[in-house]
């Protein structure tokens, strides 16, 4: 599931799925630093829509802890085996969210 929000070192960035990234077919997506904004390509599976969320996420964390320059092939490649992580682990830190018959959101206790 793509969130249309999240927040990195206390900046929320909004997350737009869009038709196309930057005039280029081929790119699956980008972030607009100065309007903290995220954008992933629909129409694509959503592990890749969310591999593209993960890859997205660790530019805006390098970005937000002062690294301006960063190496593209480092964030694809931790990009990956991070989604890999989280995915096959399941690991969420927050209290999942359940909807009940009436259609209430609640989130539960442990």
């Amino acid at each position: 599931m793509i969130p249309s929000k999240v927040k990195v070192a206390g900046i929320d960035y909004v997350v737009n799925q869009v038709g196309e990234i930057s005039n280029n077919p081929f790119q699956m997506g980008e972030i607009i630093y100065q309007k903290s904004l995220i954008q992933i390509k629909h129409g694509m599976s959503e592990d890749k829509k969310e591999q593209t969320l993960v890859h997205e996420l660790l530019h805006a964390c390098f970005n937000e802890a002062g690294f301006e320059d960063q190496d593209e092939d480092m964030i694809n490649r931790v990009g990956i085996v991070l989604y890999q992580v989280l995915k096959d682990n399941n690991l969420y830190f927050g209290k999942p969210v359940v909807e009940t018959d009436s259609g209430m959101k609640m989130t539960m206790n442990y």
